[in-house]
């Protein structure tokens, strides 16, 4: 089954490019980076030299002995069973974070090779890379970051590229969707918060149309998750503390203030027992956090207030699956999701904005009465957005931040169609994968 993964255009002028270094791709684990890199490869390049440090002893043991290309190549190609030639073979290491000795290699592809080309994944690279004495070759590799699937990549694996391409056209024109198309975008949408972007998972649903595999994989992948917590922390009370905060992502969310609050994850709990537990999760692509910006000023990061953030998980199918929720909840927005819509749908636009390579904050007034969801540097300007789940949308946040900054425009994302009226974009929420830098 093919899917359509971004990250492939990204490979293209990779490969391209005069400027192309050993390339390290980090996330998550199963993401979909294996299965892309390969992808690639095959399509692109004579022949592929594969390698796993995971399921291979006799691959770590050669780099112990030397990491100098002109040693490992030979050795590479008689491994691999495939002939190694300049610019015809993608070479790749899988789950590198497991060898340190080829990470540090890859800045002697750098130099000193330069006309291999070089691939490296890693599912635990920001874990790996924070460890003491862990030699990474800064400055000598280019290095890309994968998420799940975004809705737009969701949408295309499913087959919708006329719909994909008649989105994209209303937006940029801010032209209502035919009301046809509108339901059918949002069903997709609520699909996809179902569903997720794990690949596996949406290769399940695509080969059963079954949700109750859907929820099979994305428990399984839970299972894999809370594994590499304790696989991956030396300290016992450590993996405790962070299997405990990621078991509290859904109930933080399912709060009208959604602001992370540590007394959630224990009464009586403390930021100095659990932020270790909190930037271990977000190392590891599990989670990602954003700060309250204190003044709306570039840049952002000079005025985020540490004390004061929220989190979101990385992918909607786990989202679902730690609150145990059913398909047809969603499908339907049941009652009983009352509490928990509105943390869903921020969750999911965050998950898009961070895919889209944004880095969110949210604001808040000095009375905490006001609060507008994100705030984002989109095409040099600071925008504020507001989120809603369904179609019923009050300003009275948007306002009130619009009269203190003045932005240049204000987006509002609902399940309201497209369009623009008292300086305010409206993107539905099948659309969030279109708000990107130009």
């Amino acid at each position: 089954m093919y899917m359509y993964r971004k990250v492939s255009e990204y490979l293209k002028k990779w490969k391209d490019s005069k400027y192309r270094k050993p390339l390290m791709i980090q996330g998550a684990r199963q993401v979909g980076k294996t299965y892309a890199i390969l992808e690639f490869g095959h399509t692109y390049y004579d022949n592929v030299a594969y390698f796993n440090f995971q399921t291979s002893e006799t691959i770590a043991a050669t780099f112990d002995e030397n990491i100098s290309p002109s040693y490992l190549l030979p050795i590479l190609s008689h491994i691999s069973g495939q002939t190694i030639t300049r610019g015809n073979t993608l070479i790749v290491f899988d789950e590198i974070q497991l060898c340190e000795r080829a990470v540090a290699s890859l800045k002697y592809f750098c130099e000193e090779a330069p006309e291999y080309h070089v691939v490296a994944a890693g599912s635990l690279l920001g874990v790996a890379v924070n460890r003491e004495k862990f030699a990474f070759p800064v400055g000598r590799v280019d290095r890309y970051t994968m998420y799940p699937m975004d809705i737009e990549e969701f949408l295309l694996t499913l087959g919708e590229k006329d719909l994909v391409e008649r989105i994209h056209t209303c937006f940029d024109h801010n032209s209502p969707m035919p009301l046809a198309l509108h339901e059918a975008g949002h069903q997709l949408y609520r699909q996809y918060l179902a569903i997720g972007g794990m690949p596996e998972v949406v290769a399940r649903f695509i080969d059963t149309q079954d949700y109750t595999q859907v929820q099979h994989v994305l428990k399984t992948i839970q299972m894999d998750y809370l594994d590499d917590m304790s696989k991956y922390q030396e300290s016992t009370n450590e993996i405790k503390k962070t299997r405990l905060t990621y078991g509290t992502i859904a109930v933080q969310l399912s709060k009208k203030n959604t602001r992370f609050q540590y007394k959630i994850i224990k009464s009586g709990a403390r930021a100095a027992e659990y932020e270790n537990a909190i930037e271990w999760l977000v190392s590891a692509g599990l989670l990602s956090r954003i700060y309250r910006a204190e003044q709306i000023k570039k840049p952002l990061e000079n005025y985020k207030d540490i004390d004061d953030f929220k989190i979101y998980l990385s992918d909607m199918g786990l989202l679902a699956a730690q609150k145990d929720i059913r398909a047809e909840d969603i499908f339907f927005m049941e009652e009983e999701l009352a509490d928990f819509k509105g943390g869903m749908t921020e969750n999911y636009v965050n998950t898009q904005f961070v895919r889209a390579g944004f880095k969110p904050y949210f604001w808040r007034n000095n009375k905490g009465t006001k609060e507008v969801d994100f705030v984002i540097s989109l095409n040099g300007k600071l925008i504020p957005v507001e989120v809603k789940s369904g179609e019923h949308v009050t300003a009275v946040s948007l306002n009130e931040y619009v009269r203190l900054y003045q932005p240049a425009y204000s987006i509002r994302i609902s399940e309201r169609n497209f369009g623009f009226e008292n300086n305010i974009k409206s993107v539905p929420l099948y659309a969030v994968f279109c708000i990107c830098d130009e």
